[in-house]
């Protein structure tokens, strides 16, 4: 691409060209560094060919991480056809820059990829689409619910939740309970808690009681978020969960849900040996407004990790 340097008259550019050519990978991709320092729109040119052309996978990588900054369409063009580069490292390095664009006219030049015959191709897409809330993203990625790919199920996933796609809990719903990928599960659960009525709390008590813990785990947070209190007798249960990971965000939505039956159950909590979840029944029991949990509370001033300590003395100043 010599005729970026024909057609140019900017000192700090011809300056960089010896370099910038220059037969050792090394040298060029440090080159690449010092332009995009310069900010040029010229210069752009050039970090958009070497994606393209450079001969060195070190070069057009380089080159991906250097344009995340720039969200003009022909560079968020380059970076989508970045995605199919042989070289691992620069397809991971373009998927990066696209997930960290900011506007919906570059969300536009992505959406086309989402249906693109490489799977990465497609995951990269929906994820640099995830943040951007474009609302044409939807029905592909509703569509994208039955990929056979479960990194692609998974991504359209967090698409519909960052678009709160209403229309898609249902499809949503299904996915936390039938699908043969725990990751997917747990993301279709925590999208969930885009719902604002009951008619997602079968999916959620079912996830409840999934073999992920990971997905029980996501499921006790997410009734808490969705804010029923006919999820508190399932929530009470997945107290006695195998895992504490599980039974100490099932305590936090049952105080989130100022569940009053479940006042024993967490004072049976506030024993637990591990403390962050006894710290968590302690505020949780703070939550009921309940005074028959004060003398638990009192008893447990004296535990023997200051942050249990704290939110006994904060549960008490809400009851006393």
């Amino acid at each position: 691409m010599t005729s970026l340097f024909e057609n140019t008259d900017n000192d700090d550019i011809l300056a960089l060209q010896p370099r910038l050519t220059d037969d050792d990978a090394g040298v060029r991709r440090i080159a690449l560094i010092e332009l995009a320092d310069l900010e040029e729109p010229e210069g752009l040119l050039w970090l958009v060919d070497r994606l393209a052309h450079d001969p060195s996978a070190e070069v057009r990588a380089e080159a991906a991480r250097l344009l995340e900054a720039w969200e003009d369409a022909p560079v968020v063009a380059a970076l989508c056809e970045a995605l199919t580069d042989p070289s691992p490292s620069v397809q991971a390095a373009a998927a990066q820059s696209l997930s960290l664009l900011k506007s919906e006219a570059a969300g536009r030049v992505i959406l086309p990829w989402t249906v693109h015959v490489d799977a990465d191709v497609r995951v990269a897409a929906f994820r640099a689409l995830r943040e951007l809330r474009l609302g044409d993203a939807a029905p592909a990625a509703v569509a994208a619910l039955a990929d056979h790919d479960a990194g692609v199920r998974r991504e359209a996933v967090g698409v519909l939740g960052w678009l709160k796609h209403l229309d898609a809990l249902p499809a949503l719903a299904r996915l936390a309970s039938d699908d043969p990928e725990s990751e997917v599960r747990r993301a279709a659960t925590g999208a969930l808690g885009l719902a604002s009525d009951a008619q997602v709390l079968p999916a959620l008590r079912q996830a409840l009681r999934d073999p992920a813990w990971t997905v029980r785990e996501e499921a006790a947070t997410t009734l808490g978020k969705v804010g029923h209190t006919d999820a508190g007798p399932a929530l009470i249960e997945a107290l006695a969960d195998d895992y504490w990971q599980v039974r100490l965000r099932a305590t936090r939505s049952l105080g989130r849900l100022r569940y009053a039956p479940a006042l024993a159950a967490l004072i049976e909590t506030l024993a637990h040996r591990i403390s962050n979840l006894r710290k968590e029944a302690a505020l949780a029991l703070g939550e009921l407004n309940d005074p028959d949990a004060i003398p638990a509370l009192q008893a447990a001033q004296d535990d023997g990790d200051p942050e249990v300590r704290k939110a006994v003395r904060i549960a008490l100043g809400q009851l006393q």
